[in-house]
Parts: structure tokens; C-alpha cells; sequence
């Protein structure tokens, strides 16, 4: 079952260490948003394989856009 990760925040991307095929545990960083100067973590809801990765850094993002895909294990 594929798990598509979205932001919460509108923020800018800072850092993006998932990378498609890697596989993450649940909790692991995805990526670190920016905003008013404070880092937010972005992490894994669930453990699997990152399939797609579908924002790199200095990216802008809104509430709800699509982060990356997750397939569960």
C-alpha cells in the first residue's frame, strides 16, 4: 500500500534526505522544512520503501503538497 506524505505548513524545503529507494523506518526524517526560521521535521508515518521524492531543496511548499510516496512493506 503506497502512502503519500504531504506538508503540513507552508514553509520552505530545506533539506530532503529520503532518496527514492531507500528504505525508512516509521519516524524517520524525510525532510526538514523551514519556516520563520525554525526547522519542522517531516517524518515517516509509516516504514516501507520511498518510492518518489517530489521536492528538493529551496522548494516552496503549501499545506498539503505532496512530499514524497512511501510503499508499506
Amino acid at each position: 500500500m503506497s502512502t503519500e506524505v504531504r506538508a503540513e505548513i507552508t514553509a520552505n524545503v530545506w533539506q530532503v534526505p529520503a532518496q527514492p529507494g531507500q528504505q525508512v523506518a516509521e519516524g524517520d526524517e524525510l525532510a526538514i522544512l523551514e519556516s520563520m526560521k525554525m526547522e519542522i521535521p517531516v517524518t515517516a508515518p509509516v516504514s516501507g520503501t520511498v518510492t518518489s521524492v517530489a521536492v528538493a531543496p529551496d522548494d516552496q511548499v503549501v499545506e498539503g503538497d505532496l512530499i514524497c510516496v512511501i510503499e508499506s512493506d
